[in-house]
């Protein structure tokens, strides 16, 4: 499976709007990531940025961690994984898709407004909290996520991290290898190994994974999600409790 890893990323499945798949919610725990494991790097980017009700630890499903911790052995072992953000409170979502809608209408001030909800929503997901809705950070189910070395520091993916670019595209390197070769072995690297482990990415965003959420269960045809929206109790910047919606 190692030579595997370096493979080009193949036309990735859009997924179908039109059907979504049942949840049957498993109560997998949401659990709090240590910062210890020696090739996984916790680096809480809404916190940093200190975005309202961010939280400063990272918190994901307990199953999407242990395949995290697979997906990193698949890498050659100069190479890290650095996390940017996993369970994202409802208020940090509605944050993000106000921030993001206006940044877009001053990107693109020709945009009519379903326009520019149309961009906002390749970027971010509706902030909404029921069963109904495919918000997948709201499950603990999404990872946002990219490359570093053995000390923490962020490789070069082509662009940075949330960046409102068609580079941000994940295959963008594979139809564009001659702008950053580095980039595109570096996407197709991270694309690899989380894939490998059961992952299926956003693509858009060649930093998004989902594990058995709704929008992980489109892209590879799952007939259920086992993975809903979580509600938490948030002090303090951390999780104090939760409950399954």
């Amino acid at each position: 499976m190692q030579g595997d890893i370096y493979q080009p990323i193949g036309v990735l499945k859009t997924a179908n709007r039109q059907q979504a798949p049942p949840i049957r919610e498993n109560g997998d725990s949401l659990i709090q990531i240590n910062d210890n494991h020696p090739r996984i790097f916790i680096h809480s980017f809404y916190f940093l940025q200190h975005i309202p009700n961010s939280l400063k630890s990272l918190y994901l499903r307990n199953d999407a961690y242990e395949r995290l911790k697979q997906a990193v052995l698949l890498l050659p072992k100069n190479y890290s994984l650095i996390l940017y953000d996993g369970f994202r409170p409802l208020q940090v979502q509605q944050y993000l898709f106000t921030h993001f809608s206006k940044q877009i209408k001053l990107q693109f001030p020709d945009f009519t407004e379903q326009e520019v909800l149309n961009e906002t929503l390749k970027y971010v997901a509706f902030p909404a909290n029921g069963q109904e809705f495919n918000t997948p950070h709201v499950t603990g189910g999404a990872i946002d996520l990219t490359l570093g070395d053995l000390k923490g520091r962020a490789l070069d993916l082509g662009t940075t991290f949330d960046e409102i670019s068609e580079k941000s595209a994940t295959r963008y390197f594979e139809q564009h290898p001659q702008e950053n070769r580095q980039a595109c072995i570096h996407r197709r690297l991270l694309y690899n190994c989380m894939t490998m482990v059961g992952f299926s990415n956003y693509s858009e965003e060649w930093w998004h994974y989902d594990f058995n959420n709704v929008s992980w269960a489109r892209r590879v045809n799952a007939q259920e999600a086992g993975y809903g929206a979580i509600e938490a109790n948030i002090q303090d910047n951390h999780v104090k409790g939760y409950r399954y919606l």
